[in-house]
């Protein structure tokens, strides 16, 4: 492991951080709200951190090998996740640092699993640091999933290697710097676009911006108690539905739809499918909601829309406690928690390349069984799929389910309810936030036990960064020369 060339790349990441903490605390001494001392001390921090450990790389070779671009990816994060807590830790808006840090991560994974009691006591500075980790972290998703996780080979994303910089014809740009811009364009063009249709909706600048960047990150984040049910608009739940389900596209596809590739954009199975997924959501949740929970159509549709993309797109946001509605309905929402949105977007979960690579390989085992002298390929937007990608997604499906389970026993031994153990850490580690029962729709994680609480943190985090990333970092052979 080359430390200095991993300090280097940290410490520039530290540095970035002080940057952006400027503007929240720039809110903060306009408003007089008194949050900017904790701003302050943040940017110390960050600014003191960053620049030690750029010069502590300076000292060594800059390259950067396969394990140093797993540990920058986890620490990272891991750094955004400490320095990104201090605002509310040293305002005094949670009271330890395992909330504090659970809050951070939350934002920055775009998980959206809050313990704030009352958010709409924060101060606007606060609530703005909160929307911000949001967006950051999902464009720093946007990237790591489109830019550098191929590049490492990790949980079968390399399929997607035709999206990114690398050794084929159709890559957006020859340098991950190149593709960074063109990705930064597209996801704040989306985002001011829908702060302007929010404005338009009746919402103060403040508020669109907070709920454009949570919506574009699907992270999920408000500054209301209610979360999006607090305005009362079918306009706003409109606006924020349609660009939920954008913020779950591939990234890479906005692109190539800004620019005339309709064609490379109509090949695409996984767009396919997340459409598909997506309205066959909405119509089973219509249908097992209008007999008793909404007999008015429209509002069948306004509410069943908004929850079933929320859910998919591991957004979060709420309109409406589905904890109420039938029970198929929320077991159809526990499995979309699973799927998540598409490869290269914001969204957690699985994604929906890797589940649909999943069925066409059970198929064609399936396929073998009844011709076993017979060969079938699987096959995924009209190319053969690599053994070692299919291999890398049955992988990750594995390591995901035993994640699961694992984090779920943990948080059961530690005397957390059944339904609540089990929905929370499906919830984190597919980074929705909300779940079922304790950490339903209408309920926070507040109440969970603090060793409960950094469970769910690290299942934030290894989930947000595709598991392999993290769990090879706990091999002594990654740090071994």
């Amino acid at each position: 492991m080359n430390l200095f060339a991993l300090a280097r790349v940290l410490g520039g990441l530290g540095l970035a951080l002080t940057a952006v903490l400027l503007v929240p605390l720039a809110l903060s001494l306009l408003d007089g709200d008194g949050a900017h001392p904790s701003f302050l001390a943040a940017l110390a921090a960050s600014g003191g951190l960053g620049g030690g450990l750029l010069a502590l790389g300076r000292r060594g070779p800059a390259e950067l090998t396969h394990r140093e671009g797993f540990a920058v990816v986890t620490l990272g994060w891991v750094l955004f996740g400490l320095i990104g807590a201090l605002p509310y830790r040293l305002h005094g808006a949670l009271p330890t640092m395992v909330d504090a840090v659970f809050e951070s991560l939350s934002g920055f994974t775009t998980t959206g699993a809050t313990v704030l009691t009352d958010i709409e006591a924060l101060p606007r500075s606060l609530l703005l640091w909160r929307a911000t980790t949001h967006w950051l972290g999902g464009m720093g998703i946007i990237v790591l999933g489109l830019a550098i996780l191929p590049m490492l080979g990790v949980g079968g994303m390399q399929m997607f290697r035709a999206e990114v910089p690398g050794p084929t014809a159709d890559r957006l740009r020859p340098r991950i710097q190149d593709t960074a811009k063109l990705l930064w364009g597209v996801y704040v063009a989306l985002t001011a676009v829908e702060t302007l249709l929010l404005m338009l909706g009746g919402l103060d600048w403040f508020e669109a911006v907070c709920h454009a960047f949570a919506t574009m990150a699907t992270g999920g984040f408000s500054t209301r108690n209610a979360s999006v049910a607090g305005f009362g608009s079918a306009y706003v739940d409109a606006v924020i539905t349609v660009f939920m389900f954008l913020a779950g596209v591939n990234f890479a596809l906005h692109h190539a739809a800004l620019t005339g590739g309709w064609r490379r954009i109509r090949q695409k199975e996984e767009l396919k499918a997340y459409g598909l997924l997506t309205l066959a959501a909405v119509a089973v949740l219509m249908v097992s909601n209008a007999a008793r929970t909404y007999p008015s159509l429209w509002e069948n549709l306004r509410y069943s829309a908004f929850q079933a993309v929320s859910i998919l797109t591991t957004t979060g946001f709420g309109t409406a406690d589905y904890e109420t509605w039938p029970v198929v309905g929320q077991v159809l929402l526990v499995l979309l928690m699973f799927v998540g949105g598409c490869a290269g977007s914001t969204g957690g979960g699985m994604k929906v390349s890797r589940v649909v690579l999943i069925v066409k390989h059970a198929w064609a085992q399936l396929w073998s069984l009844i011709h076993p002298r017979g060969v079938r390929l699987v096959k995924m937007d009209g190319r053969p799929v690599p053994p070692e990608v299919l291999q890398g997604v049955l992988g990750f499906f594995a390591l995901y389910l035993l994640t699961v389970g694992g984090g779920a026993l943990v948080m059961a031994a530690l005397g957390v309810d059944p339904v609540t153990a089990v929905a929370s850490v499906i919830a984190c580690v597919g980074n929705i936030g909300p779940g079922l029962g304790g950490v339903g729709p209408t309920d926070n994680y507040a109440h969970l036990p603090q060793a409960g609480k950094a469970v769910l943190t690290f299942c934030m985090l290894a989930g947000r960064l595709e598991l392999f990333t993290v769990f090879v970092l706990f091999f002594p052979g990654a740090w071994r020369r």
